[in-house]
């Protein structure tokens, strides 16, 4: 066997060893106390890529599902004030038939004429209510336009809101929510029974049941109680009755997209942490083996070192 001082092949090998244990011992623990699999681009370049994007999507379900949230949160202001017109389209009927007792003397019915009055200014004054500053109500087919929109008419007559459902934004799943027609749905025609745009009434051939003052005159003026055939109120309670329908079908199908968005989310979630998330059992079990690895390597580090004493000996 040769002895030599110069060089220490066994010392060098152990070192080696000792570093290349320490390093994985290092990157274990790092991995331990993060949590994560992937700290930096050379743990895994490919799947830290895909990681990042999985991320992105799942953070744009996130602002998705809130903005779902924010719509039913507008569907549901919009139901109530909804319900409300309704009982003051019943005040009203009620109204119309109080008018008609015969022990009524026109004191009485000027008095019920009055509070119909009222009401019809309250009708449009609900019609004008906006959540965060967006109206739930509409006149016109769209935020700026002209072109009046028509209860129960095409497509074209119609004003709605988009709301997207997917994190892929207008390229995914988009539900249409609609501003609900009141002050159309509350504009009949009493020979037809049929809603008309708001601007079409004029109180003789087209009863506007909704009316911005009592002082109006001409198509702006309020209607006597007298005027108004029972058949008008019903058809204006069933075309609120309508709007709560649709409406309640708008919310159901943005509950629906809220779910899939949800799960969505939830398995995007699921396949980023598969890539990133750490293994923490075999994690724990490298660990201990590299752990050990350094302790051994050290050892044999120092009885490498110890070898070249040898040439003392020889020395003496």
């Amino acid at each position: 066997m040769t002895i030599s001082l110069n060089s220490n092949p066994s010392a060098s090998e152990a070192r080696l060893h000792l570093s290349r244990n320490n390093m994985n011992l290092r990157h274990s623990i790092t991995r331990l106390s993060s949590g994560k699999r992937v700290e930096k681009p050379s743990d895994d370049a490919g799947g830290m890529a895909v990681a990042m994007k999985l991320e992105s999507q799942v953070m744009r379900s996130g602002a998705s599902m809130q903005n779902i949230l924010n719509a039913v949160s507008l569907l549901e202001v919009q139901d109530g004030v909804l319900s409300n017109a309704g009982q003051i389209v019943d005040r009203m009927s009620e109204l119309k038939s109080l008018y008609h007792d015969v022990m009524k003397n026109e004191s009485d019915k000027e008095s019920y004429n009055k509070e119909f009055r009222d009401l019809q200014v309250q009708l449009f004054d609900m019609s004008q209510i906006k959540f965060n500053g967006v109206s739930l109500f509409a006149q016109y087919t769209t935020t700026n336009g002209g072109v009046e929109a028509l209860f129960e008419g095409t497509t074209s007559e119609d004003h709605t809101m988009n709301v997207y459902m997917s994190p892929d934004g207008d390229g995914g799943a988009v539900a249409s929510v609609h501003k609900a027609l009141l002050l159309s749905a509350l504009t009949i025609n009493p020979t037809t029974l049929d809603a008309s745009t708001y601007g079409s009434g004029d109180q003789a051939t087209v009863y506007r049941l909704a009316n911005e003052t009592i002082d109006g005159t001409g198509a702006g003026s309020v209607i006597s109680l007298g005027a108004v055939s029972v058949g008008v109120y019903s058809q204006a309670l069933q075309n609120i009755a309508t709007l709560r329908a649709q409406n309640g079908a708008s919310m159901s199908m943005l509950e629906y997209g809220y779910d899939s968005l949800s799960k969505q989310k939830n398995n995007l979630n699921a396949g980023r942490g598969r890539i990133m998330d750490v293994d923490m059992a075999a994690e724990s079990t490298r660990l201990s083996k590299y752990n050990i690895l350094v302790q051994a390597s050290t050892s044999m580090l120092s009885q490498a070192n110890a070898l070249s004493e040898i040439s003392l000996v020889l020395m003496r």
